[in-house]
């Protein structure tokens, strides 16, 4: 039924034709409503497992992987791994076809009011006004001023009907912001069945919408030039703030995503999920962690994205699982040691990164050694473990055997490399004395033939790359030394391919609303402002952080945030370990104008310097790589830039606003394309 939906009139003909659903056959029941519903839903710009930022929302998931859009989170062997600047398919007609449902139902639904209960009735009416801000929130963010098309646009029409020009990126926002607020003001506190969405998700995501708009108008400011312009062909300020209106606009924002967040806070009885967690038990907390990405009576849990095999599944587990568990593929998602630095308890040297040497830098000095690869992870938070599957780590019943090679010289030893900086980020390890020259000293790698390099050790045939890779000369293992653990199925029995999986992505969740009220408060600190609701804003935000810390096994926040450039980079960092994999990365550096080079200072939500991964408009990642020494039995670690299926990424300022899709701009005579390109 949904597929036969039709929202057009028969002109010509008394008789309604037998394939059309009318509206008196499909808004009078609650039935009815389901399809409609359903319709609206299946065209959800959700991004979940099937979204990839390649392509564009195309409902897609062939190679699903997550995190490997520039954000420093993961890197992928294949060219999908590439900067957040476009889309494939650009999100532009489709939302079109979805805002259009909503606009009828808007429309429309009041005829049938008799048909509901008050309630009821107000709901559907709140769902349309949800749908209709996330379709126009999803495009905002991608090109900032769109046409506000808020009533139906009945077809054939005369131009000035048809064509509707591009609206101020800051008519935009608040055209967002309305949407929003009606859907919250009419909907249930409670979904009414599942997969619906209730007051409190529409709240959460007004919170997450408000904080993009609030940096936009902030941020902007910052780029060089100021990243504003008018559209050729009307005027209207399509990309960015006015000047004068800029910093009011940013406030009003981040208040709106405060409040909203609060009242999800104080109203909305979500809680962290904490079912297994234990004060103390590192393990416990671990385990904690994994399991509540796959709970579905999670309380933390604020809208879920269901899969039910085998009629709705994807392939989260056939891309990204470790190589040994490779169906077809493997190792879509690697996360990177730039990530893993992020989170509390690795040995560092005094610029916070990595150590693995007792030397100043990881050129200097002999390489630490341990017993095996968990070992350099042994006061590292929990949270990391339960998003990354670590070198020697267990997964689904089996360790994972990651080596970056085998050394048999001498001890101690010396780094591999005496230049680690980006410039040389290409020299690789096969291109070392120790592996051409004789005697050989280094073993790597090699999957030709799908045979390995071997060594022998006490007694035995030791394979260069273990079971995991990587493999120099082919990437189908990682690429960086790491995995993804987070979403994975666990269970050793569970069957891995292509559409077997159908666990579920939770688009929204409680820790997220935390964030944004964190952040929310710490911007509104910024400027000035008092708390709309008489809380204390800093306090609301470092409790709101250590609430998040605790649970994930991280060492607590010892005083007071400060309402400064300081205590807004303790938010991000959170943000950025926290949401990482989830589709959110990507969207957070984008609004804190942080990808183009003069602002990656703060690309990783600290203070790290931009040279050490950066040179002008490209960047780069780093993988940590186990080695295993012959001579005394213990693993050592090599930290350097990724070594197979090197990737390179760039940005500038223009990207920040995708392109119009050409075709549109072409056709229409109101219609502008960036001011910017």
């Amino acid at each position: 039924m949904a597929s036969m939906l039709s929202i057009c009139s028969c002109v010509d003909l008394d008789v309604i034709p037998k394939n059309i659903v009318t509206d008196q056959a499909l808004l009078t029941t609650p039935a009815g409503m389901d399809i409609y519903m359903s319709r609206m839903y299946s065209q959800m710009p959700f991004e979940d497992f099937k979204y990839m930022a390649q392509w564009g929302v195309e409902y897609n998931g062939w190679l699903a992987s997550l995190g490997i859009e520039g954000t420093g989170e993961a890197v992928n062997r294949d060219g999908i791994t590439a900067s957040f600047r476009g889309e494939r398919t650009p999100y532009w007609g489709k939302a079109f076809e979805l805002i259009r449902d909503a606009n009828h139902l808007i429309e429309t639904l009041p005829a049938f009011k008799d048909k509901y209960s008050e309630q009821l009735y107000n709901h559907y009416l709140g769902e349309a006004y949800y749908v209709r801000a996330t379709a126009f929130y999803a495009m905002a963010r991608r090109f900032g001023g769109i046409p506000l098309v808020t009533k139906v646009i009945q077809y054939p029409a005369g131009a000035t009907e048809m064509e509707v020009p591009r609206a101020s990126e800051e008519e935009t926002w608040d055209q967002i912001l309305t949407d929003f607020d009606h859907a919250a003001a009419l909907m249930l506190p409670r979904s009414p069945k599942s997969g619906y969405s209730n007051r409190f998700v529409a709240l959460a995501f007004k919170s997450q919408a408000m904080l993009y708009a609030g940096s936009v108008a902030k941020y902007n400011e910052s780029v060089s030039g100021r990243l504003t312009g008018l559209g050729q062909k009307t005027g209207v300020r399509v990309i960015g703030f006015d000047q004068g209106a800029a910093q009011q606009a940013s406030i009003r924002y981040f208040m709106e995503a405060y409040k909203a967040a609060r009242e999800v806070m104080t109203q909305g009885n979500y809680s962290l999920y904490r079912k297994k967690w234990v004060a103390g038990d590192k393990e416990a907390q671990y385990r904690n962690m994994v399991d509540m990405f796959s709970d579905l009576s999670s309380p933390e849990n604020i809208y879920v994205k269901e899969y039910v095999y085998p009629t709705a599944t994807h392939g989260i587990d056939a891309y990204s699982s470790p190589f040994t568990f490779r169906s077809p593929l493997s190792a879509g998602t690697c996360p990177t040691l730039d990530f893993v630095e992020l989170f509390d308890g690795l040995p560092r040297y005094p610029d916070g990164t990595a150590r693995v040497t007792t030397g100043a830098t990881n050129s200097q000095g002999n390489y630490l050694l341990f017993d095996t690869p968990m070992d350099f992870f042994k006061n590292a938070e929990p949270r990391l473990r339960a998003y990354v599957i670590l070198p020697g780590d267990q997964f689904r019943g089996r360790q994972i055997e990651v080596r970056g090679g085998v050394y048999t010289g001498d001890a101690p030893i010396k780094p591999l490399f005496n230049d680690y900086s980006y410039n040389t980020a290409d020299t690789r390890y096969q291109n070392l004395p120790a592996y051409t020259q004789r005697p050989k000293k280094l073993y790597l790698s090699s999957r030709n033939g799908g045979s390995q390099e071997l060594v022998e050790y006490e007694g035995r045939q030791m394979t260069a790359a273990g079971a995991e890779g990587p493999f120099y000369d082919n990437a189908e293992a990682t690429v960086t030394g790491l995995y993804l653990r987070k979403w994975l199925q666990t269970s050793p029995t569970a069957e891995i391919g292509q559409g077997k999986s159908a666990q579920q992505f939770i688009l929204m969740r409680y820790a997220e609303v935390l964030l944004n009220a964190a952040e929310a408060a710490i911007e509104l600190k910024l400027a000035g402002v008092a708390s709309p609701d008489e809380s204390d804003l800093q306090q609301v935000a470092t409790n709101a952080i250590n609430d998040i810390r605790s649970r994930a096994g991280a060492e607590l926040l010892t005083g007071v945030l400060n309402g400064n450039i300081d205590g807004r980079n303790v938010v991000r960092k959170e943000r950025r370990k926290e949401l990482a994999f989830e589709h959110k990365t990507k969207w957070d550096l984008r609004r804190w104008r942080v990808l183009h080079f003069e602002g990656r200072d703060g690309f990783w939500g600290e203070n790290r310097p931009k040279d050490k991964y950066s040179n002008n408009e490209n960047f780069r990642f780093r993988g940590l790589y186990p080695f295993f020494s012959t001579a005394v039995g213990k693993y050592f670690f090599d930290a350097r830039f990724q070594w197979i299926a090197s990737k390179t990424f760039a940005y500038t300022p223009v990207d920040y606003y995708f392109s119009i899709p050409g075709g549109e701009v072409a056709k229409s005579q109101v219609i502008d394309q960036q001011p910017n390109r």
